[in-house]
């Protein structure tokens, strides 16, 4: 039989993290981060993460993995989360995989195998020449489904999508080798005007928290301001913000343009799964009821 795991998805700020608390408090679980970039050290205020205080003593796993300068692929994720799951059932206890990186969920819960293509130096060495926004458009061409699921301005992860592409001759199908566990996937959203409300206020907080001082540690700390670009849309901004190249006015209205954009992207992959079943975050009860169910049915 396989064994049960929750998935928690939805757009940023939809208050995962506090769902996937309350189901692992209520059902003996513990939470499996699904985000891209929460598994950086460091990457604390900008990226959202859960503190200590948050957590209520619920374990949190898949945090704080790697240090930031080096590149953490979806590869590396699903297989030492696969790990991190195992312990969980050996403990008896529920895995909850929480977060907003379609990309990471997908290939954890449906059992993706990516093809395996070694780097590519010469290829790699033509593109970094390339504008970020030419190398983007390319890969919307040839491959638009993998598009979806990469920041625009993520040169690295643009440039290894492409060299997928490059080494097959045409997109690469994606084969799902049939998943190891039974799954409820739990989305969660609100209207846009109110999700629009929660990502400025999680900005604000963010901000209050210290996120600016975040950025000069890490530089101070020796991460360059051109790998703290491609550390998602906050640490964009914050070191365009360092160098002085935007004001800090500019810097949080850019932030908060962006995350509202990114939003929808979140939407428009997680839309796409008929599987989920879609709650407002303020749906406790109902949401303890499906997990309820879901496990004794």
């Amino acid at each position: 039989m396989k064994k049960p795991l929750i998935a928690v998805v939805g757009p940023t700020s939809s208050g995962k993290s506090d769902i996937a608390v309350v189901i692992a408090y209520n059902f003996s679980g513990e939470v499996v981060s699904a985000d891209s970039r929460q598994v950086y050290r460091g990457l604390d205020i900008g990226s959202g993460k859960i503190t200590k205080e948050e957590m209520k003593g619920i374990p949190h796993h898949m945090l704080d993995v790697v240090h930031p300068e080096n590149r953490y692929t979806v590869q590396q994720y699903k297989k030492d989360a696969e790990k991190v799951i195992d312990d969980i059932y050996n403990r008896s206890n529920l895995p909850i995989v929480c977060g907003g990186t379609g990309f990471y969920i997908s290939s954890l819960i449906d059992n993706i195998d990516f093809p395996k293509v070694a780097p590519d130096s010469e290829f790699r060495e033509k593109c970094e020449k390339e504008d970020p926004a030419v190398l983007f458009e390319q890969l919307k061409d040839k491959d638009p489904r993998r598009a979806e699921t990469i920041d625009p301005k993520n040169k690295q992860r643009v440039i290894r999508a492409l060299e997928i592409v490059k080494h097959f001759g045409s997109v690469p199908g994606i084969e799902k080798k049939g998943s190891f566990y039974r799954k409820l996937i739990i989305g969660l959203d609100m209207p846009t005007e109110e999700l629009e409300a929660r990502i400025e206020q999680r900005l604000l907080k963010r901000l209050d928290l210290g996120m600016v001082q975040e950025a000069r540690r890490l530089q101070g700390g020796g991460l360059s301001f051109e790998r703290m670009e491609e550390l998602g849309i906050e640490y964009r901004f914050l070191a365009k913000y360092l160098k002085k190249e935007i004001t800090k006015s500019e810097m949080e209205d850019n932030i908060k343009t962006a995350s509202i954009q990114y939003a929808k992207k979140q939407r428009q992959w997680f839309k796409k799964d008929d599987r989920i079943r879609w709650f407002h975050p303020e749906d406790v009860e109902e949401i303890c009821e499906s997990v309820d169910h879901f496990l004794h049915d």
